[in-house]
C-alpha cells in the first residue's frame, strides 16, 4: 500500500482495509481526536460486521483515541510500533483499552 500523506487520506481509506470478520460481536463507538496538522475528530460506528464513519464527535464513544497527526501518520504508516508510542505518551486512550487494540485487527492499513 502506498504511503498514506494525510489524516484524510487514512480516513477515507479505512472503510477499504476494515476486515469485518475481525469485528465479529463487536457492538462499539471508536472515537479519534487527532490533533496537528490535519487533524480533527472522527467516530467509527462497528456493530454487525459492518463500519460506519462520521466527521466530529460522538456523544458517548466507547473508546477515545487520541495522538498527534504526524505520530498517527506514523504508526498508519507502519513506521512506528503503536505500543511503544502508547508507552511513550504518544496515544492517549480512553475507555475500553481493548478496544483500540482490537483496532489493529480490524484494520490492515499496511
Amino acid at each position: 500500500m502506498p504511503k498514506l500523506t494525510s489524516v484524510a487520506d487514512v480516513i477515507s481509506a479505512m472503510p477499504s482495509h476494515f476486515v469485518p470478520d475481525n469485528a465479529a460481536g463487536l457492538n462499539a463507538v471508536l472515537q479519534l481526536v487527532i490533533s496537528g496538522d490535519g487533524g480533527g475528530q472522527w467516530h467509527m460506528v462497528v456493530a454487525e460486521k459492518q463500519l460506519t464513519i462520521e466527521e466530529g464527535a460522538a456523544p458517548n464513544p466507547s473508546m477515545t483515541l487520541k495522538m498527534d497527526s504526524a505520530d498517527y501518520l506514523a504508526m498508519i504508516n507502519g513506521e512506528a510500533n503503536p505500543m511503544q508510542m502508547f508507552m511513550a505518551g504518544k496515544v492517549k486512550v480512553v475507555g475500553d483499552m481493548s478496544l483500540a487494540l482490537k483496532m489493529q485487527s480490524m484494520f490492515r492499513m499496511q
